[in-house]
């Protein structure tokens, strides 16, 4: 958990750095106001010291990903304004009614040794920052993660597209940090009683503003095809309650999907989902004595999956989805209770 810091006077920061830039249109990289040049983030926790000596107890920490600004060298230590992007991760549509400070620093003004400090200027800067994200990314995935291991792998992938817009890493970073701010939320409300709601109108909203960036900003990528993917989570039923209304409407969410981003990296398994949901539709329409409809289901399944097998032999969820199709032949359940 970041340490409250105390709150220090600004005022001598000189107006070069305090003057706005003018936004480039269609980016939100110059946000902090600052000159590009000037800005950057560390790689590690930094502790930010109010005179460049360590021997008095910091007075807050920087934490990877966040943003500070390059006010002065003196030797091994640099002066900085840091967290200056406090506030810019919020979701805009909502506020939470109470707020941990922690979690939003005030910008403050001290000292950082100079290590593990990276900005624009910085040689192979995009793969540093990337390379790091994918660590706390990797870490965040380990069972008992260090609490703030997500947050620094959204954070400093933001960064290769804030510092490097024209890097090959950019496209990829930026899904990364939508889809981890994503997964993150979706965590969060899933604890949630509503959380179980089949309409999504009945769940709380889920912030989507990162990934339809991503969309907009790398229109016909593999990145544009993984954020439409992710999005489709928001209008799934959070519980099928044994009801065929809810498989229904997303094997044809799915199979839409397929259709739109036909070669994206996530079309089989969006053909995939379609065909187990097809398979479930068998065993409930069955238990509902309708042989018709769950024969017409049957078939759907096995085309979807005869599809996946011509489509995408190399993929595992071409065979998965044959073995669906296979216990649908052989009469085994793929919805509920499998055991005769």
């Amino acid at each position: 958990m970041r340490l409250r810091p105390a709150v220090l006077g600004i005022t001598f920061l000189s107006a070069s750095l305090l003057a706005q830039k003018p936004a480039k249109p269609g980016r939100d990289d110059d946000r902090s106001g600052y000159d590009r040049a000037a800005r950057a983030t560390v790689l590690h926790v930094a502790n930010v010291y109010v005179t460049a000596d360590a021997t008095s107890p910091p007075i807050i920490t920087i934490s990877p990903g966040h943003e500070l600004v390059v006010l002065a060298h003196n030797g091994p230590w640099v002066n900085v304004f840091a967290n200056t992007d406090a506030k810019e991760d919020a979701d805009p549509d909502s506020k939470p009614e109470f707020e941990d400070p922690a979690d939003n620093p005030d910008p403050s003004t001290g000292w950082i040794r100079d290590k593990g400090i990276v900005g624009p200027t910085t040689p192979n800067g995009d793969a540093l920052i990337f390379g790091a994200a994918a660590e706390f990314e990797a870490t965040a995935s380990q069972p008992h993660p260090p609490k703030d291991a997500a947050s620094a792998a959204h954070l400093l992938y933001r960064r290769v597209g804030d510092y490097f817009p024209n890097s090959p890493l950019a496209a990829e970073a930026a899904f990364r940090s939508a889809d981890i701010r994503w997964q993150l939320d979706k965590v969060d409300i899933s604890t949630l009683p509503s959380a179980k709601e089949q309409d999504a109108f009945l769940r709380p909203h889920l912030y989507d503003g990162e990934l339809r960036r991503v969309m907009k900003m790398y229109q016909g990528t593999p990145q544009e095809a993984k954020a439409a993917f992710d999005l489709l989570d928001a209008k799934l039923c959070g519980d099928w309650q044994g009801l065929p209304k809810c498989p229904e409407m997303e094997a044809d969410l799915y199979l839409k999907y397929a259709d739109r981003y036909r070669d994206g990296p996530k079309s089989a398994e969006a053909l995939y989902n379609a065909a187990y949901r097809q398979g479930a539709l068998v065993t409930m329409y069955t238990v509902d004595d309708q042989k018709k409809r769950s024969d017409d289901a049957a078939k759907r399944c096995q085309s979807i999956a005869d599809e996946l097998t011509h489509d995408y032999p190399k993929s595992d969820y071409a065979a998965r989805a044959q073995a669906i199709a296979f216990r649908v032949r052989q009469g085994i359940p793929v919805y509920g209770n499998d055991r005769d």
